[in-house]
């Protein structure tokens, strides 16, 4: 991997998501059984196999740190409530575009320190498309194995904004996004994290999330968006956080690029004119 502009630990943790990425493509290219599971969402063979070797990549580092992750049976609130660091991982973020075969899905893995995410990492296997960032460490992007790290930035509030949106989940928010931004913006649909990636890089302005989500979809690429220049805010303004409870599910959220808006004072305004 060429040099990295980045602690040891960071390369450490993106070549783990890489090996990942491997594993995935392995059983991408082939015909594959998609199972589900209590919750009813999908799970194929490629999200236990990246399970298994960012599990057993993880475990190669120090401290030997405790791991949440979509495809683990994770830890009782009474344990993790105690946890001050830990990893949190989604091997396989968008089995659904997985299932579909458009590509669009990610390796996730993030540490967490006091609720924040501090480290992150978001590997598109099928492009190369690997981002990588940690706290006053900047956010980086690889465009395949080997090439050389790019620094990314978020960018100014573009009129028209660009709206990065959920490839499967539909266009929830439609109302809340005219309200905080106007009428006139731009659709860009895209699978699993990669959204946030779009507002750190600069090529869309905002993603807005209603409806449910998981914190291990969101910490890897929290932790890169914000090291852009960005923030993820619940729809009060506050920064997304976690490990808060016995619940592993997220608040509805909105990720920006632009923070010198008063996005908090716009959310505040947009729930007074909902009410």
């Amino acid at each position: 991997m060429t040099h990295a502009p980045f602690s040891p630990l960071l390369q450490q943790v993106a070549a783990i998501a890489r090996d990942a990425g491997e594993a995935i493509l392995v059983v991408y290219g082939e015909d594959f059984e998609v199972q589900r599971k209590d919750d009813h969402s999908p799970v194929t063979a490629a999200d236990l196999a990246a399970q298994r070797v960012i599990t057993a990549g993880l475990a190669q580092l120090e401290p030997v740190l405790p791991v949440i992750s979509e495809e683990a049976r994770t830890a009782p609130w009474s344990q993790r409530r105690e946890w001050d660091r830990y990893w949190l991982v989604d091997p396989l973020d968008g089995t659904r575009e997985f299932v579909k075969r458009n590509g669009e899905f990610t390796v996730n893995i993030a540490l967490i320190e006091h609720h924040q995410p501090v480290l992150g990492v978001v590997l598109a296997p099928v492009t190369g498309e690997l981002y990588a960032a940690a706290r006053g460490q900047g956010a980086w992007m690889q465009a395949k194995v080997g090439a050389a790290w790019q620094r990314i930035d978020t960018r100014r509030l573009n009129v028209p904004a660009a709206v990065a949106g959920s490839r499967s989940h539909g266009g929830a928010g439609t109302a809340l996004l005219q309200q905080l931004i106007g009428d006139d913006y731009q659709s860009m649909p895209l699978g699993s994290s990669l959204k946030f990636c779009l507002v750190a890089r600069g090529a869309a302005d905002v993603y807005l999330r209603r409806g449910a989500t998981s914190e291990w979809d969101t910490a890897a690429a929290q932790s890169v968006l914000e090291e852009a220049g960005g923030a993820v805010l619940d729809l009060a303004g506050e920064p997304l956080r976690y490990n808060r409870g016995d619940s592993l599910i997220n608040p509805e959220f909105i990720a920006v690029g632009d923070v010198s808006v008063d996005w908090k004072a716009r959310l505040q305004a947009a729930d007074l004119e909902a009410s």
